[in-house]
């Protein structure tokens, strides 16, 4: 594939990881309009569960098959899925239609995300493959902010139905892209031998996971019989998984992983700054809407302070690998440059200015965009390219993870804080306490409070997030002290061997191929 092809090529996959990064939040805005059109107030949780599930399931399963059969042909059908499932969506008329719609969209949408950082493992060498890690990274900024934003302007304008159909012309341009500029082989001749057994015991102990993250703290109390017994589930299962994969013929996410120190490192990494920005990405919307008084639509461009950051320092640092070489400094300045954004979040004040938010969500941003993405680089740098995928998979599904318990920790020390607030405050009001149900409040409604209760709530609100944010601090200082002891391979100039014997690289700029070199 020529320079050319390689970039069309790269913007068919970055549509496609806009998509799938996309429709992981966009319905969080647009759920209340949908719950009173479709009805199904109880079920509503399930619209973004399904999607997540689905997808968390799915990414090892994409990154094996991709391995043994090609990365293409799984491509274009991991489309084909999200697209499919994006048209039940358009058309569902129930809750339950609309739930299904969303986990088809996870299968398709898990394959998307995994699949498209591996074709580029199979189109770039590892030393020029930065610079397209850190445009993925600014894409999945860019996605995190605008999904809120685009599912609520759909539901004001033309309806919510059009956060599915939008999804097919953008897929349509994706698929061309990958059928005309993706020239690679379709299929490997190997005929892949299924792991069932490990597949069911990982889908066991994730969809418990990913119960107890949602269901902890806010359906069911964290002692309760059903969380209690989920946790077993996830313990049981995942012994399982472990006792299977030592056995399986083609295990689905293979024990030698962990035997690698820079695999096991960077993965833990990942998972740690993970826990930290969907913790705050989580809940920083509704304390700037409570706590500010913006609206739902000033707090999430409030929010594009936090993606310029990880934009900005994504792509700089991406292409600062291709050119240098050195990477290993860029994850521990992420999880200091995280800390550093946590603990300035941590003195917010309800008195503080937008610019004040504004600029530390930045910084926090621009620290994530150090280094997170090439995390992903250090993990494809540590195997040979025939287990590219299944490393990337495995890499991602624990950030998934990691994703799911910052949301459910941040969320439930913040919502137990935030209730004890609430109630020793409203009831020390002069008068007793205010006819108000803490647990009903809005923003609308609170704006609306006699000047003496505002205060009460907004305080709570803001003493009740604040400090989890510094509580979050020493897992990213021991998530520093730990990529400490990344080794720092030379990036490999070539795919045609594994990384591991390519030969020492020496250091400095790295010639860039003429448009119509081959890469």
């Amino acid at each position: 594939m020529t320079t050319r092809d390689v970039g069309f090529a790269f913007a068919g996959l970055l549509i496609a990881i806009l998509l799938a990064a996309l429709d992981q939040m966009i319905f969080g805005t647009a759920l209340p309009t949908i719950v009173g059109e479709l009805g199904g107030v109880g079920q509503m949780l399930w619209v973004t569960t399904a999607y997540l599930l689905a997808a968390t399931i799915t990414m090892p399963i994409y990154g094996k098959l991709g391995d043994l059969i090609g990365h293409k042909l799984l491509f274009l059908s991991a489309l084909a899925i999200f697209l499919g499932g994006s048209v039940l969506g358009g058309l569902s008329t129930t809750m339950t239609g609309l739930i299904t719609a969303r986990a088809v969209q996870g299968l398709g949408g898990g394959g998307l995300m995994i699949l498209s950082h591996a074709i580029i493992a199979d189109l770039v060498p590892a030393r020029r493959r930065g610079k397209y890690m850190g445009a993925i990274g600014g894409m999945f900024a860019f996605s995190s902010v605008v999904a809120p934003l685009l599912g609520g302007w759909f539901t004001d304008t033309a309806g919510w139905r059009w956060a599915f159909w939008f999804n097919l012309p953008l897929g349509a341009l994706a698929v061309t892209a990958a059928i005309i500029f993706l020239k690679m082989p379709a299929q490997r001749p190997t005929r892949p031998r299924a792991d069932v057994l490990g597949i069911l015991t990982m889908a066991v102990a994730v969809a418990a996971i990913i119960f107890i993250t949602s269901w902890g703290g806010r359906e069911f109390a964290w002692d309760s019989p059903v969380i209690l017994g989920l946790i077993a589930a996830a313990l049981v299962a995942g012994t399982v998984f472990v006792l299977v994969e030592r056995r399986a013929a083609e295990p689905i996410m293979p024990l030698h992983l962990f035997r690698k120190r820079n695999f096991n490192l960077a993965t833990f990494g990942g998972l740690c700054a993970a826990v930290a920005m969907f913790g705050v990405i989580a809940y920083m919307p509704s304390y700037l809407q409570m706590v500010t008084g913006l609206s739902a639509t000033g707090a999430g461009l409030l929010m594009v302070f936090m993606s310029a950051g990880i934009t900005i320092t994504s792509l700089s640092t991406g292409a600062l690998a291709s050119r240098t070489g050195r990477y290993k400094w860029m994850p521990i300045a992420t999880c200091l440059g995280l800390a550093l954004g946590l603990f300035l979040l941590s003195t917010l004040k309800p008195q503080s200015s937008i610019w004040t938010i504004g600029a530390f969500l930045f910084i926090l941003g621009a620290g994530n965009g150090l280094g997170f993405q090439i995390i992903v680089l250090i993990v494809q740098n540590t195997f040979p390219i025939t287990e590219v995928g299944t490393a990337t998979a495995a890499n991602t599904f624990f950030r998934e993870i990691g994703a799911a318990l910052g949301s459910a920790v941040v969320g439930t020390m913040f919502t137990t804080r935030l209730m004890a607030l609430l109630t020793e405050r409203l009831a020390a009001q002069p008068g007793g306490p205010p006819p108000l149900d803490p647990t009903s409040l809005t923003p609308g409604a609170v704006n609306q409070l006699p000047e003496a209760v505002r205060s009460v709530v907004v305080t709570s609100y803001n003493e009740a997030l604040t400090p989890v944010f510094l509580f979050l601090l020493p897992l990213m200082i021991v998530a520093a002290v730990a990529l400490c002891f990344i080794q720092e391979k030379p990036l490999a100039l070539t795919n045609a061997v594994p990384a591991e014997e390519e030969p020492p690289l020496p250091r400095g700029p790295d010639p860039q191929p003429a448009m119509e070199e081959t890469v």
